[in-house]
């Protein structure tokens, strides 16, 4: 039986969708997004600590944006990086800021 160290988490900011952060839970915070309604963010996190089969949860919350709803729409594990693709679910208005976007990692 596999065990997880809670207090290994950690924290970056995104440049172009991207940031590193070798933790099994963390907080990655995008760079300033002006991401249209309906439309997709995706963040890719390089992490020497996931593996394709991880089961990964993901959530996402306002950093400084105001409008749009960001809503996680997928998380892609694989060996070495996530893939956690965001979209602006709101019918009107873009996100116009950063965003939170959180994880856990369990191995499987």
């Amino acid at each position: 039986m596999s065990t997880i160290n809670r207090t290994n988490g950690g924290t970056a900011t995104a440049t172009s969708g991207a940031a590193t952060l070798n933790n099994r839970f963390g907080k990655v915070t995008s760079e300033s997004l002006s991401t249209a309604a309906g439309a997709l963010y995706t963040l890719t996190i390089t992490n020497s600590q996931i593996s394709a089969t991880d089961q990964v949860m993901a959530s996402v919350g306002y950093g400084t944006a105001n409008a749009g709803t960001p809503n996680v729409a997928r998380v892609e594990p694989a060996n070495g990086s996530l893939v956690i693709v965001i979209q602006n679910i709101h019918g009107s208005a873009a996100l116009n800021g950063t965003i939170k976007v959180a994880y856990a990692s369990f191995p499987a």
